[in-house]
Order: structure tokens, then C-alpha cells, then sequence
């Protein structure tokens, strides 16, 4: 009996690009994992202005998040860029919606990890990644971080920490991903899909 291939959500916020580029590396250790794929999904932007909306698919990149994405998903990888701490308001906006989602325990049981980028080398790093597991662990998600078995927690000087996944992105978000986050990213979305099978196997 074939087994059908697990989905595992990108869910993802930037402004500058560089958790962008941390999604399209977590998603690159998704798919180094047979029998799954990663789906790439952001959030539109919040609007100052209460009457704008914004169009119902994006200008470039992936679509926009539908909550049948979260429904479909066998697990979920989530990142934004820190405000002040926090994630980023467009992503909290998009969770605040999901009540329906939290009331049916669609999330229930599936593992999830979360990433960030900062624009200062202390701008809230860890509190930003602490703070995207709050509502994950209230839709009842596995959380999942990085273990110490993990060599570059100990080395990298710009990002990567046991709770998840971070970069150092400066100002403008130009700096690029040190090698030590870089392959920390790839293997946080790895170990998303080998947690994802396990839980399947099980």
C-alpha cells in the first residue's frame, strides 16, 4: 500500500526578505526528506487605512494562507520577524482568526516549529520565538526546537537558538545567513518532516 506524502506547512511574514529566505531553507530541509513536501504560505500585510484590503493573491511570491492550508497540513513550521519582541502584527492578525480551527482541534497533535529574524544582533529573538509558540500550543501543536546535538548552537555569533530557528538580518534585512544559522534552518525543517513521519508511523 503506497502511503500518500505528508504536507508540512511554511507559514511566513517579511517585510525585508530575510525570514523569506529562512522559509525557502526550511522548506529545503522538508523536502531533503522522503515522503514529504513542504507548502510555502504568507499573510498579507496589516492595512493603516481600515477599509483597504489587499488582493486576494499576492503580486509575487506564495499565496496568500487559507485555513484550508491548516486543515491539509500534517505539521507546521511559522515565522515572522520580530516587533518589539513579538511577531510580527500581520501574523498575529491571521491567528486571531483561527478560532473556528481551535475549536474543531484541527492542529491537535501535529508537530510545529517557529523561525524568526531581527534586525539587531539582541532585538528579541528568543521572546519573538516564545511568543509564535503561545497560540501553536493553544491549538493543542507538538512543539519541536533545536537539541545541542546540533554543533553550531555553540558557535554561530548571529543566530540559532534551541527553540528555534533565527538570523541576524540587521536594519534592511541585508545581512546575509551565516553558514551556522543557515544549515540550523535547514535542519529544524528536517527534523519538522522526521518528526511529522514518526507521528504517521505511530
Amino acid at each position: 500500500m503506497t502511503q500518500r506524502t505528508l504536507t508540512l506547512l511554511v507559514l511566513y511574514y517579511s517585510r525585508h526578505g530575510a525570514t523569506r529566505k529562512m522559509a525557502d531553507l526550511i522548506c529545503q530541509g522538508i523536502d531533503s526528506v522522503a515522503g514529504c513536501e513542504a507548502r510555502l504560505r504568507t499573510v498579507p500585510a496589516v492595512s493603516t487605512v481600515t477599509q483597504a484590503s489587499a488582493p486576494a493573491i499576492p503580486d509575487h511570491g506564495p499565496p496568500y494562507v487559507e485555513l484550508d492550508d491548516l486543515r491539509e497540513c500534517d505539521g507546521l513550521a511559522l515565522g515572522s520577524p520580530t516587533r518589539f519582541g513579538n511577531m510580527a502584527s500581520a501574523m498575529k492578525y491571521f491567528w486571531d482568526g483561527t478560532s473556528a480551527e481551535w475549536l474543531a482541534g484541527t492542529l491537535v497533535d501535529k508537530p510545529a516549529c517557529v523561525f524568526t529574524s531581527t534586525g539587531s544582533l539582541h532585538g528579541g529573538q528568543e521572546s519573538t520565538l516564545l511568543s509564535m509558540m503561545l497560540p501553536l500550543m493553544h491549538h493543542g501543536m507538538l512543539m519541536l526546537g533545536l537539541p545541542y546535538t546540533h554543533p553550531e548552537l555553540m558557535t554561530t555569533a548571529g543566530g540559532g537558538t534551541p527553540y528555534g530557528a533565527s538570523h541576524w538580518a540587521g536594519l534592511n534585512g541585508d545581512r546575509q545567513i551565516g553558514e551556522d544559522s543557515r544549515t540550523l534552518t535547514i535542519a529544524l525543517g528536517r527534523r519538522l518532516a522526521l518528526t511529522a513521519l514518526k507521528i504517521r508511523g505511530a
